[in-house]
């Protein structure tokens, strides 16, 4: 029984961030970071065919986009460690491992969602990417590569 009439709504507890990445096998690696890196590059192809202020180029699992006024961004595929590394001109550089959410005892089996996320702030590559870059990638692929 609460002591006042009208008691506080219990706060909700802090959002921890991962600090373990999902442990994938090296094609598992290549098929998660190469799925979402063609669909950045896709989706900033098209951004750069309307504007001049952005420039794409991506070869050999290297990503340089160059935006007038901002500078440079680099995503690179780092497979010995099995990340993505983001050079950023606002946020700076971080490394994302790939960590599957939701794939707990609590939760259905393969219902987890997949993100590359930078197990030292808890940040989203996808979230920096929509921030900075103003792009949608990667809508909370599932576990298994589907959408």
């Amino acid at each position: 029984m609460p002591d006042a009439e009208n008691p506080a709504p219990k706060e909700s507890e802090p959002m921890e961030h991962a600090t373990q990445p999902t442990n994938l096998t090296t094609d598992d690696y290549h098929k998660h970071a190469d799925a979402y890196l063609n669909e950045l590059v896709e989706k900033l192809e098209e951004s750069q065919e309307t504007s001049s202020e952005i420039d794409v180029e991506y070869s050999a699992g290297v990503l340089t986009v160059e935006i007038v006024g901002r500078g440079s961004y680099v995503l690179n595929k780092q497979p010995p460690n099995k990340q993505i590394w983001l050079s950023s001109p606002i946020s700076g550089p971080k490394r994302f491992d790939w960590v599957t959410l939701g794939e707990s005892m609590e939760h259905k089996e393969g219902s987890g969602t997949g993100d590359w996320v930078c197990l030292r702030d808890g940040s989203s590559l996808t979230d920096i990417i929509q921030k900075e870059l103003g792009v949608q990638v990667g809508a909370a692929e599932t576990v298994y590569g589907e959408q």
